[in-house]
């Protein structure tokens, strides 16, 4: 059985140069714009159908490209710092005590958190946990396409792509 209670001191952030980066968020050299680091909770606790993690931000970054969820919702709870919302094509100030809710949908719900502070941004991000998920990054084109096993929780199919190439469907048929 997992614990029920978990205090935020206790969690280990993990950065994208040290572990396998989740679904949608950046690879690779993420040091220009991104500061990708992050303390999973949910599995910790126990949660089942909701995703929980601790992410904190340094100054002047952010943690996840521009992006929007098809089926997933998120909510963010800022705990330190201050910051901005890009939220579908305008921004809203962010500082602690914020609670900001990301519903699914189409561009307009397109929302990422940059740091616009002086000292580390800290925020909980809560989220639903869908078994197949589409995600779109408007800024670059792109999309993210996944399923995984509920049983298992392991990944059946990931494919991101450009939206530009698309394709017939009888091509290759």
């Amino acid at each position: 059985m997992h614990e029920r209670i978990l205090n935020l001191d206790q969690v280990e952030l993990l950065s994208a140069d040290h572990v396998s980066t989740p679904p949608g968020l950046p690879q690779g050299d993420t040091a220009e714009h991104y500061d990708l680091r992050w303390g999973e909770l949910a599995s910790r606790i126990g949660a089942r159908k909701l995703g929980y993690n601790l992410t904190v931000v340094a100054p002047g970054k952010r943690a996840c490209p521009f992006h929007n969820h098809h089926v997933e919702e998120e909510m963010f709870f800022i705990l330190e710092g201050c910051g901005e919302l890009r939220y579908g094509a305008s921004r809203h100030p962010l500082r602690a005590g914020d609670v900001v809710a990301c519903p699914p949908g189409g561009a307009e719900t397109a929302h990422q958190i940059i740091n616009t502070g002086d000292t580390e941004l800290r925020y909980l991000a809560v989220s639903t946990q869908a078994a197949t998920e589409v995600c779109e990054y408007p800024d670059s084109g792109k999309f993210l396409a996944s399923v995984r096993d509920e049983a298992t929780q392991q990944r059946r199919f990931r494919r991101m792509g450009r939206l530009a190439e698309d394709v017939d469907y009888w091509e290759g048929e």
